[in-house]
């Protein structure tokens, strides 16, 4: 079969590889009918696969995700094993597309889990860095739990403008004054809670990304943790601040001090996908989320 495989920084391929096998009695293998990529794909391709020993031994089981997270092939493929299918198998309804079935394996989840974190309560406003997938579906996420106002900050135009399309206030991350800006919107308390849905290798105008970007140039550093500094900084006093971004190793000027002085909660992890299918399917068959425009 035809599969996309990692070779190394920069170099991912089209290769052909042996069909996947039944290798327990509780395998089953799928046919693949649409797939994408996930922005933690990026991370491997920039070499993130050297930190596996950051970890101690591996951690969860993924897809895809080299032998950091279990070594298990993935789903950019023409068919893919999938182990323990008793469990990690999902039937899907028939009413639903492959397009939002897909978004159904990874992305709606992440960004629903990140705005329930939040433990938002009714008319709070809610901060999310990064408008990728992931800070779509929490921006959508988070007006489905209740949330008065959401704001969203990015530095790519049509990000920010799918953003507003969504409901959100938008704010461009890269303003040196966005600070002082989110705490002028939320009448100098900052938002109540904060989403990083950027992760380890966040871009930024300020002296902290830069020095973040030499950091982790020569090694002393892994990640670039500007939007996570930056949602610490701007929230509010116990609130919390949720971290669907990936994170692979050891972050440096990590403000811990802040977020002890705030009283803020920190929650963050691999999203438990399982958790969330049976509700969020019913949110495309009642049509309260529509995927297409993130196509």
């Amino acid at each position: 079969m035809k599969t996309l495989t990692w070779h190394g920084k920069h170099d991912v391929r089209v290769d052909t590889v042996p069909d996947p096998a039944i290798q327990d009695p509780r395998d089953v293998i799928l046919r693949i009918t649409t797939t994408a990529i996930c922005g933690s794909d990026l991370h491997i391709s920039e070499g993130a696969e050297k930190m596996k020993t950051a970890y101690g031994q591996s951690a969860s089981g993924l897809f895809g995700y080299s032998h950091i997270y279990g070594g298990y092939p993935g789903g950019q493929a023409e068919y893919v094993r999938v182990p323990c299918a008793d469990f990690g198998a999902f039937k899907i309804p028939e009413n639903l597309t492959d397009e939002q079935v897909l978004f159904l394996t990874d992305i709606f989840p992440t960004g629903f889990m990140a705005a329930e974190n939040c433990g938002i309560e009714a008319g709070q406003t809610v901060a999310v860095w990064g408008c990728g997938p992931v800070g779509q579906f929490a921006i959508q996420s988070a007006f489905l739990l209740g949330a008065g106002r959401v704001i969203a900050l990015d530095n790519v135009p049509e990000r920010l403008e799918m953003a507003r399309q969504g409901g959100a206030e938008t704010l461009d991350d890269e303003d040196k004054e966005v600070q002082e800006k989110l705490r002028e919107m939320t009448g100098g308390r900052g938002p109540d809670h904060c989403i990083d849905a950027v992760g380890m290798e966040a871009h930024g105008a300020t002296i902290d990304a830069l020095y973040d970007r030499l950091k982790t140039a020569v090694m002393p550093e892994t990640d670039r943790s500007h939007a996570l500094r930056a949602a610490i900084f701007a929230c509010a006093k116990g609130g919390t601040v949720s971290i669907p971004g990936v994170y692979g190793g050891f972050l440096d000027k990590f403000p811990l001090g802040g977020a002890f002085a705030k009283g803020l909660t920190l929650k963050m992890g691999q999203t438990n996908v399982h958790r969330y299918l049976p509700s969020l399917t019913k949110y495309f068959t009642k049509r309260r989320i529509v995927a297409s425009r993130l196509s």
